[in-house]
């Protein structure tokens, strides 16, 4: 669609229209007429730093460049005239006779320039040749193709504002250098790839691996057959892609213009695909071996594993379809005759689609004949979404991660969003460069610091105490939205008495921040027209995580600050799909649309719409992860079906897990590799990976999406929503449902906050935000903006005192042990440590630990530590890290060969049942023996590899 034309002036002899400030090469793209151009590109500006878009302007005596010269009012322009013309061919000759003879990319936009224009063989000489900088496991270097148009330097400044990319020296010596002229491999890069979806010339490209060399320019690198649209399977973001596929295998991956995303993506995104060819992939049923030793056998006496699970699958035989399903149905079925339907649960996937969770959670209900049914939300957001259901009536988010542009101040707090959500991050640092003031909270000190007005470095497990504080300052210096507490909230009474005592001096002592610096902050937060508050898993983690979320609920009820764009609370959800598989239902105590399971209308209703008999339902809420770890050690739970969980290491204190999970009578597992959790079942079904199968997954915006399927699944590998159906015809449910399309229609009909949003409207417009209730409306993207959806339409304040971390440290354990995700793996591992580019940056699970505790220890970076707590011991590497505090150590828990969840405690948050992950006492100890790490290995794959001269785009 044109622009509105505000004024009028000539292109190649026609009059066009302009808006104030348009550059001239946008209007003539606009109007269809082609200018050759480089340095510019949507999104990152125009320096118009290569001059091959200039352009004639009548009555000037030199040539513009189209991208950064305005259009004004009269003005006459001739794209094409013989000066024009030639000083383009000019520009683009003079670039080309300085290309290299080798292609580095499949679209060199200056050789497409060139023969559009006709250009022949440069009649140049060409500059020296610039050696290659191959540091990087991802992003190749070859400065003899760099024509210095800056689009990497803008990409990685200004998009993701990372500032390692830069331009340095002068005239013919500059050149594009890494943080201080480093090897990119050795620089503060973080592989986003934002600067080789940017280069025009390969000069920064993705690494092939499998090439043998590099093929001269005028032959060409593999050009993809196919490119498939679909989002990425990796945080809760959901940014959209596009997979390059040829011969069934993803040859790269490019951001796609999505609303959450906007065509970035991250190292995980962008890198991260090769997991699905890698050699471990389940292709055919596994059915354990009857002469297989004792599950229990495959555990060490400190119930870790003894064997890696590589070596596990030995114990296996394989099987065909129809055997292994009956097998699998067959103990399902007949511990539900001998002991019930509650002797029988189910662990869905948050990686898995929409469908594929409402499909699994009716199964537990209906086939199994309980409500024993959840997923890893209980180990991310539980608690956040108890303290807003019972707040403010949904558990969802009130505003999309993009209102942070809108927000004058934004509070991010128990997040690492630069490692955990790299693309919401960008935005956040966009907001910044923009004028947002960023308040960081968190007992780490992150990335994000380094952009934060203020960074509330607080002592782990006070969060109640500081945000508190908070509340008293504007209860009691007058900052309350007094009208809007009045009009839409109830309980305002209660919290004012309870926050008296929270006096920004009595609490500075216990959580580490001054008291000055508390009341600033409230005053800031309250005071702005707009604020917003983003939090993560360092909030719900915690047996007060409930507690934690009460509180910013408060804050943002007090001072009105939510139901308007820039404002609101925002949890940031983790996995890929975890917002629409419990929107789905897999969660114990909810039916789809967060319907509790204890109403008996509700479940009326749902009998009626699945054609049950009355009464089918079970009328107890069922059990949560950690509580079914429990009821299989006293023999209530004997069968489970775990479908893209890995629960023997994502569970806190995983050693008593894996004994519980060695201890079921069935256990059927269905997933793309031999997982941990995998090792310890009867039945191994081989699933379909991400890209290839499709359905829809909604993001922490609570926008729905569509991913499609790219490839077929390896061997006998099947889509899991084909196996799901098959486990639960064997259960006695006649399931005959085509797609997932069918799957989505009775999806609506059972859950209105999607009853408007129809799968040929997902195709067509690729996203669709919830709730959207009708066909035709538009979704609401912000909610709350009149009421709340609870009795009365009132938000309750709910007041909190500090309760204390279940196990504190003290002499003989006297650090606390923070665990988490890094930026190159995801959750366990089982994907991202299967990936080639992915395990070659991060190989080895480290421990961070601030300098001067490293030196307490005696230990040195980069040497092995044990950490022990007083659930079990792992050794890993020491790590020191400037923005850890004293008295604290982080590690992630995606590496099997220190799996960080064998010394984490399952004590339960009391109202969301979700464990402490993120706060335990552990000791630090210099030397170990790291363990070798079994299955995994993507990055001595990636090493043996080919040197990896050849690039993708």
């Amino acid at each position: 669609m044109n622009a509105p034309a505000t004024l009028s002036f000539t292109l190649n002899g026609r009059e066009v229209g302009a808006t104030a400030g348009e550059p001239i090469l946008e209007v003539a793209r606009r109007e269809g007429i082609e200018i050759p151009h480089l340095c510019a590109k949507p999104g990152l500006g125009a320096p118009g730093n290569c001059r091959a878009c200039v352009v004639e302007i009548a009555g000037e005596r030199t040539l513009a460049p189209s991208c950064c010269r305005a259009a004004t009012a009269g003005m006459q322009v001739r794209t094409d005239s013989e000066r024009a013309r030639k000083a383009q061919a000019l520009v683009l000759e003079l670039l080309q006779a300085d290309m290299p003879a080798a292609a580095y990319t499949r679209r060199n936009e200056l050789d497409e320039w060139a023969a559009r224009l006709g250009l022949g063989r440069p009649r140049f000489g060409a500059r020296a040749p610039t050696p290659p900088d191959l540091s990087h496991p991802a992003i190749a270097v070859h400065l003899d193709a760099c024509i210095r148009c800056t689009r990497c330097v803008r990409a990685c400044r200004d998009v993701q504002v990372n500032d390692v990319i830069g331009l340095a020296l002068r005239g013919d010596a500059s050149k594009i250098v890494f943080d201080f002229d480093d090897p990119m491999g050795a620089s503060t890069c973080v592989g986003c790839g934002e600067c080789v979806q940017a280069c025009p010339t390969g000069a920064l490209a993705s690494v092939v691996r499998d090439a043998a060399a590099v093929p001269a320019r005028d032959t060409s690198l593999p050009v993809p057959d196919r490119v498939v649209p679909s989002v990425c399977p990796f945080c809760g973001v959901g940014c959209q892609l596009n997979y390059h596929v040829k011969d069934n295998r993803i040859l790269y991956v490019e951001g796609r213009d999505g609303p959450a995303n906007q065509g970035r993506l991250c190292v995980k995104g962008r890198y991260g695909f090769d997991y699905v060819h890698h050699p471990q992939r389940l292709t055919r049923p596994l059915i354990r071996r009857a002469d297989a030793p004792p599950k229990a056998a495959l555990l060490g006496a400190d119930g870790g594993f003894a064997l890696d699970p590589q070596q596990l699958m030995q114990v296996f035989r394989e099987a065909g379809w129809d055997e292994a399903l009956d097998f699998a149905a067959g103990g399902l079925r007949a511990i539900r005759s001998r002991h019930g339907g509650r002797a029988l649960a189910g662990f869905g996937s948050a990686k898995g689609s929409n469908e594929e969770a409402y499909l699994f959670q009716k199964l537990v209900r209906t086939g199994f004949g309980s409500h024993n049914v959840d997923h890893c939300t209980r180990m991310c957001h539980a608690s956040s979404v108890a303290a807003l259901l019972e707040g403010i009536g949904s558990g969802a988010v009130s505003n999309p991660v993009m209102d942070v542009l809108r927000a004058e101040v934004l509070i991010v707090i128990g997040a690492n969003p630069t490692v955990n959500h790299p693309v919401a991050a960008s935005f956040v640092k966009n907001a910044v460069r923009a004028g947002t003031r960023l308040i960081l909270m968190d007992p780490r000190r992150g990335e994000l610091a380094r952009h934060a007005q203020h960074c509330l470095q607080f002592r782990p497990g006070t969060d109640v105490a500081m945000l508190n504080a908070l509340l008293h300052v504007i209860v009691t210096e007058g900052l309350v939205d007094e009208a809007f507490v009045a009009a839409r909230t109830e309980g305002i009474d209660a919290l004012r008495r309870n926050v008296a005592a929270y006096s920004p001096e009595a609490m500075a002592p216990v959580c580490g921040i001054d008291a000055g610096t508390l009341r600033e902050v409230a005053r800031l937060y309250a005071t702005a027209k707009t604020s917003m508050i983003l939090w993560g898993m360092g909030v719900s983690q915690h047996v007060h995580g409930t507690d934690n979320a009460r509180c910013l609920i408060a804050l943002a009820l007090l001072t009105g600050q939510i139901g308007r764009p820039g404002t609101g609370l925002h949890p940031l959800r983790g996995q890929n799909n975890v917002q629409g598989a419990s929107d789905a239902g897999l969660i114990p105590m909810m039916l789809p649309d967060y319907q509790p399971v204890d109403s008996p209308e509700v479940r009326a209703r749902f009998e009626q719409a699945w054609q049950l008999a009355p009464g089918t339902l079970d009328d107890r809420p069922g059990l949560t992860v950690v509580e079914v770890m429990h009821a299989i050690t006293r023999g209530e739970v004997r069968g489970m079906y775990i479908q893209g969980e890995n629960p023997a290491m994502s569970d806190p204190d995983a050693n008593h897990a894996r004994a519980a999970l060695a201890a079921l009578e069935h256990l059927v597992v269905q997933d793309i590799f031999p997982t941990e959790t995998a090792c310890l079942a009867d039945v191994i079904l081989p699933a379909g990976a991400f890209p290839e199968k499709t359905g829809s997954f909604t993001n922490t915006d609570r926008l729905v999406q569509i991913g499609r399927q790219a490839l077929e699944p390896p061997g006998d590998a099947r889509a899991d929503l084909w196996i799901i159906q098959q486990i639960a015809r064997r259960l006695g449910l006649a399931w005959d449902y085509a797609d997932a399309g069918q799957v989505f229609d009775e999806m609506r009909s059972v859950m209105p906050s999607i009853a408007g949003i129809s799968r040929q409207r997902l195709e067509r417009e690729g996203a669709v935000t919830y709730p959207c209730t009708h066909e035709g409306d538009p979704g609401e993207p912000v909610v709350f903006t009149r009421d709340f959806p609870r009795a009365g339409g009132k938000a309750r304040i709910v007041p909190v005192d500090i309760v204390p971390a279940a196990e504190r440290p003290d002499a003989q354990y006297p650090l606390v042990l923070i665990t988490g995700r890094q930026l190159e793996h995801w959750h366990t591992g089982s994907m991202t440590r299967r990936s080639g580019v992915l395990d070659a940056i991060e190989p080895d699970p480290t421990a961070l630990l601030h300098p001067l505790e490293l030196a307490a220890a005696g230990v040195r970076a980069g040497e092995a530590i044990t950490l022990e707590t007083r659930r079990g011991r792992v050794a890993l590497w020491a790590r020191a890290d400037d923005g850890m505090p004293r008295g604290a150590v982080f590690a992630a828990f995606a590496y099997c060969e220190a799996a960080i969840n064998e010394l984490t405690h399952d004590a339960l948050d009391p109202f969301a049942k979700i464990p402490e992950v993120k706060y335990c006492a552990v000791r630090v100890r210099a030397g170990g023996t790291p363990r070798p790490a079994g299955s995994y290995g993507g990055g001595q794959l990636l090493a043996e590899a080919a040197p990896g001269a050849a690039a993708a785009p």
